[in-house]
């Protein structure tokens, strides 16, 4: 190594032409290579996937709500009550848990999924023996700013998560058995190749979709040119949550956007609800979340194409609900 440095310090001196330039870049990238100091895998191929293994779990209630004033034990008492988080989490393995954390916002604002609910996730999982946890998304605004804003960074990393940015060179391109939209759309690998993957958006008002739930919040595991992901949205939301297939999901109503989602920032718009609730059906879940908005299940694109597709369940007056004040 010391003596690659050295002959590129000496080649600098003297100037450098076209072929020396060639000739001490690849002998610098070689030893860069061979002593992992270059990260290795933005040049490797980004395979495809068919996705995550479809999860047969389910909880003791089709659904789970947990309400009171602190959102860390709504969240505890949610998971206990459909099961315990061992149910979902084995000894030595490989969590994701993916907030809705994409605004330059502070949780008081209600744009991001409350910090608290994040935690205790952390927590529960550790406790059921996973070996790590990874927290990400990518935001929407500078992701800096929404890690550190959001507080979701600074309580995922106090209870021993892993959390970083998402890393766009590190995808696989999405493949279905069906026609599907999403058809080789680069998502996150992370994102698909971890033993369980919990969902855990923040229940609030969306100008294009009428709201923001489970289905729309994992657009934050795709990489590429996410905007187009709203055309046709409903069809590639429902494709997409089918391949994730997330084994959980926790949906924070702890506070709520009504208006001027998904970004927000008026306290005004906020109404303070104090729930957490958790089920294994993403469409039963995004609709029970629409009756908390008072929400025809059918005017929200993606669950109107999951009801078409037969895709879960979106009749909540069938469903096993329970409900506990914490």
């Amino acid at each position: 190594m010391e003596e690659i440095l050295r002959k590129i310090g000496a080649f600098f001196k003297r100037g450098l032409t076209r072929r020396s330039f060639l000739k001490v870049g690849g002998a610098s990238l070689a030893v860069l290579l061979s002593q992992k100091l270059f990260p290795t895998k933005a040049f490797a191929a980004k395979k495809e996937s068919a996705g995550r293994k479809k999860s047969k779990i389910k909880g003791d209630h089709d659904i789970v709500l947990a309400e009171g004033r602190d959102p860390y034990k709504n969240t505890e008492k949610a998971i206990e009550l459909l099961g315990g988080m061992g149910r979902f989490v084995k000894k030595g393995s490989v969590v994701v848990i993916k907030p809705n954390m994409a605004w330059d916002r502070t949780p008081e604002q209600a744009s991001n999924t409350n910090p608290y609910v994040v935690g205790c996730l952390v927590d529960l999982c550790f406790k059921a023996g996973a070996k790590r946890v990874n927290v990400f998304d990518v935001p929407c605004n500078d992701a800096r700013r929404v890690y550190n804003r959001s507080g979701i960074a600074e309580m995922a990393k106090k209870k021993g998560a892993s959390v970083y940015f998402a890393d766009h060179w590190n995808v696989v391109k999405a493949r279905f058995p069906y026609p599907s939209p999403m058809e080789k759309w680069p998502v996150l690998r992370d994102a698909v190749e971890c033993d369980t993957f919990i969902n855990v958006p923040v229940l609030k008002h969306h100008g294009l979709t009428g709201l923001t739930l489970s289905m729309k919040n994992l657009m934050g595991v795709c990489s590429g040119t996410r905007g187009l992901i709203h055309i046709d949205i409903g069809r590639k939301l429902v494709d997409l949550t089918d391949f994730i297939s997330p084994d959980l999901t926790v949906i924070d109503a702890t506070r709520v956007l009504v208006k001027h989602g998904p970004s927000g920032g008026n306290m005004e718009d906020v109404v303070v609800m104090n729930k957490v609730f958790a089920g294994t059906d993403p469409t039963l879940c995004d609709s029970y979340a629409c009756s908390l908005m008072k929400k025809d299940p059918s005017s929200v694109p993606y669950i109107a194409e999951a009801i078409k597709k037969n895709f879960g369940n979106a009749d909540i007056s069938k469903a096993k609900i329970h409900t506990v004040k914490v």
